[in-house]
């Protein structure tokens, strides 16, 4: 388990949440908010849907973070079926209530992970291109994505790091990973990410497991290997929620330090809206609760 009382001044944290898709789900988001957010967070980022099916959420979601909470937050922003009016359009809302921060995506295809992908013929065509775009319309914090593990859909390594290096050179400022669990794999895709001339900060993407079966699916169809020793280690805890839990923890918890040792200094975790786990991580690496004005105050 982590314990370096110093963590906070030496890593950098930010997190993930989705708009919520009904009243419950709404609440458990704002007291999931209201509990990380004493975390001191770099930012927060809010996900969009394929399409812009879930524009209105997001707009919703991100605006209340603005103006209920003190966190900086980022709004993901695809271009998948959408003209470049359509998409500048969506850019202006979440601009009018204080959006500076997008995660510059190109969205999944309409049918879903692994259907076929054509670009709207008015529209931006990928991610790289939208990020020239958000250049263009403003003066925007710019983040990116990066697949150690390759993306879906890429023929291979070199050419997600080609497609990276345009985002970069478009005038990216950042890339969050896909989430993944071996260092080692990650350490030579930055190797190689390096190679390329490729310099804005590559922030690793940790995926704390609140459930392994369903993690599996969910790595299955995003192209991330699930290594042998996470059964290992959560082997007999199926039917022990506490003790899965603190494994959980220590697992995330163990694979930050690693990459702090390895030079990483900035992590992006994907809380899937709950806190209790994220916040075990953070206390296994010896982060300090920083009180901060609640989301509540918006309801």
């Amino acid at each position: 388990m982590a314990s370096n009382t110093d963590a906070r001044r030496r890593i950098g944290i930010s997190f993930e949440f989705f708009p919520p898709k009904s009243e419950e789900m709404e609440g458990q988001l704002w007291n999931t908010v209201n509990e990380l957010q004493d975390w001191n967070p770099d930012f927060v980022s809010v996900t969009y849907g394929a399409g812009g099916t879930t524009k209105a959420p997001t707009l919703a979601t991100v605006s209340r973070f603005l103006s209920a909470t003190p966190l900086a937050t980022a709004s993901h922003l695809t271009c998948v079926g959408a003209t470049k009016e359509e998409t500048h359009s969506v850019i202006d809302s979440f601009r009018t209530v204080g959006v500076k921060h997008f995660v510059a995506l190109r969205g999944d295809a309409p049918g879903g992970v692994g259907a076929p992908y054509q670009p709207h013929p008015g529209g931006y065509a990928n991610a790289a291109e939208l990020v020239a775009g958000l250049r263009d319309i403003g003066d925007f914090e710019i983040s990116v994505s990066a697949y150690p593990e390759k993306h879906p859909e890429s023929r291979d390594t070199a050419a997600d790091i080609e497609m990276l290096k345009r985002k970069a050179d478009n005038g990216a400022d950042r890339a969050l990973t896909q989430f993944f669990f071996d260092n080692d794999n990650f350490e030579r895709y930055l190797e190689k990410v390096r190679a390329a001339g490729i310099r804005i900060p590559i922030v690793p993407g940790i995926m704390p497991i609140q459930n392994l079966t369903q993690l599996k699916r969910f790595a299955g169809a995003c192209g991330t290997v699930v290594p042998q020793f996470l059964d290992e280690r959560f082997a007999g805890f199926d039917d022990k929620p506490e003790e899965r839990a603190k494994v959980a923890a220590e697992v995330a918890a163990e694979q930050i330090e690693d990459l702090a040792r390895r030079g990483i200094e900035d992590f992006h975790l994907y809380t899937m809206n709950r806190a209790p786990l994220v916040s075990a991580v953070l206390t296994n690496l010896g982060f300090k609760r920083e009180a901060t004005k609640k989301a509540g105050a918006a309801a």
